[in-house]
């Protein structure tokens, strides 16, 4: 017999697996402005995630946690049971998929006074508390964490949101790194060779996440053996390396990179040593001297197309680096601590206009390769990455990504796809969401404007439907002030 929290909890998780409709609970239930066994959701503009194009005047039927139909208003039925919105003005979109979703933050940064980071390196903060509330109020209805640093806090916060005990989106755990030495911050272990890789992925896949990502300092060992064991049991791994080329990692059989090759693609370095990552200046350095459209780049391109392995795209914590970016919005420095807003701005402060603008060149430059990548038929991902200088904050870097896909030429449309689509093919979960279409879960995002003109109308959210309950984005919102850094 179990005691008795354990077992409602033990019943909740069951009911969700089944798939039967319980009750929200009482935490849950003080963020929703719609509650209801059915929905309509009358007279909306539909950007369906397909990358077809907005459809104006449509209505979409909600029950029990799924879309019903979807066409256009004047041939859709509307049951006399449903409680009915109203829409006209407003855009509604597939849960945005973010696949590169930290749950801990860069929540102040410390340097010594040659601008270093003193021993024992950077330190990161879980906040396990606003995270997945700013990720669901911003419309990310299904996150993959991208690397953990406290896995266990991860595991009981994906537990406790699927159990209905927390708001947050639906989450793909993904464990802690698999680095090598030095790590960047003490928070992460080090490998100490392929046996230990294995095991290391075994333990974890035991414990509970579903994917693994590899950081900058693994060796092409370590990683060939961690990948194996990751594929035995049908998960994937994906990585930021340094240490190891990407045509390294794909001889070895990886099945995403995170950010681009801009910013992790060392091969091109020169006196690039094996298993070592070289300065990040020599590696960037060495991607402004090659050309998208050259020969080099697009053997890449062609190699990461062929072997069908994922680029995920980062451009937010990039765009920190480059003066005067991103524009300052009062809604992100509202979230953050007191702490995390100082910290950030006096960060922000310090960037300056490097030689040559190096860093604006790098920024378009990876903006150009992802263009080109898509345009060669690769899989684009996209996430925001919440760390670097603390600029990025969960659920407004996602929105924040978005702008910056189209920025890079992608249309409205092709970016949302990829924000949406895209990140559920990856994670094999396209036949319930991703899209908006009868019989899918009903995870949807309601915006006042239109995000398929305007690609800053993503940052009107107003309701955030997951298994069609209707959360008030607003409300998330004001929960998480001056919180992001501290919790």
């Amino acid at each position: 017999m179990f005691p008795r929290g354990r077992s409602t909890v033990l019943a909740l998780v069951l009911s969700w697996h089944l798939g039967a409709q319980t009750a929200p609970s009482a935490e849950i239930r003080q963020y929703l402005k719609v509650e209801a066994p059915v929905v309509a959701l009358l007279h909306a503009r539909v950007v369906d995630g397909t990358g077809a194009p907005a459809r104006e005047d449509q209505t979409l039927i909600l029950r029990g946690g799924r879309i019903e139909a979807m066409g256009a208003s004047a041939a859709t039925a509307v049951p006399k049971d449903a409680q009915s919105l109203d829409l006209t003005g407003h855009t509604v979109l597939p849960g945005l998929v973010g696949m590169h979703n930290h749950l801990f933050y860069t929540h102040s940064a410390h340097f010594d006074e040659k601008g270093a980071v003193p021993a024992p390196g950077r330190m990161f903060a879980e906040i396990a508390y606003s995270a997945p509330r700013l990720y669901l109020a911003c419309g990310v209805t299904t996150i993959r964490t991208t690397g953990s640093l406290e896995p266990y806090t991860d595991l009981n916060l994906k537990r406790q949101i699927d159990a209905g005990l927390m708001p947050g989106p639906k989450m793909d755990v993904t464990g802690p790194y698999l680095e090598g030495f030095e790590p960047m911050t003490p928070q992460m272990h080090a490998l100490g060779g392929p046996d230990e890789a294995r095991r290391f992925v075994a333990y974890w896949a035991d414990a509970g996440v579903t994917s693994f990502k590899a950081y900058m300092n693994i060796t092409r060992a370590d990683l060939g053996a961690a990948i194996q064991a990751a594929h035995a049991r049908g998960l994937k791994v994906t990585g930021h390396l340094g240490s190891v080329t990407w045509p390294e990692a794909l001889a070895l059989g990886i099945d995403d990179f995170e950010h681009g090759p801009v910013y992790t693609d060392t091969e091109f370095t020169p006196d690039k040593k094996p298993d070592q990552g070289p300065p990040v200046a020599a590696s960037w350095g060495s991607w402004l001297k090659v050309d998208i459209a050259g020969p080099e780049v697009q053997a890449l391109i062609h190699a990461l197309v062929a072997k069908r392995v994922a680029v995920t795209s980062t451009l937010p914590v990039f765009e920190l680096g480059v003066p005067g970016r991103p524009p300052l919005q009062p809604r992100v420095l509202a979230a953050m601590s007191t702490e995390s807003k100082a910290s950030y701005l006096a960060a922000r402060g310090r960037v300056k206009v490097a030689p040559n603008g190096m860093a604006e060149q790098l920024l378009k430059k990876e903006m150009a390769f992802e263009l080109a990548f898509v345009r060669a038929g690769g899989l684009l991902l996209a996430g925001p990455d919440p760390t670097g200088m603390g600029g990025v904050l969960p659920g407004f870097g996602d929105h924040r990504e978005l702008e910056l896909l189209v920025e890079a030429g992608f249309s409205p449309v092709e970016a949302i796809h990829i924000y949406t689509a895209n990140g559920a093919a990856f994670l094999g979960r396209l036949d319930r969401i991703g899209t908006l279409a009868p019989g899918k879960q009903a995870d949807l995002v309601v915006v006042r404007g239109d995000p398929s003109r305007k690609i800053e109308d993503i940052e009107n959210v107003v309701t955030v439907f997951k298994d069609g309950l209707g959360y008030d984005s607003a409300k998330l919102i004001e929960s998480v002030r001056a919180h992001v850094g501290i919790r």
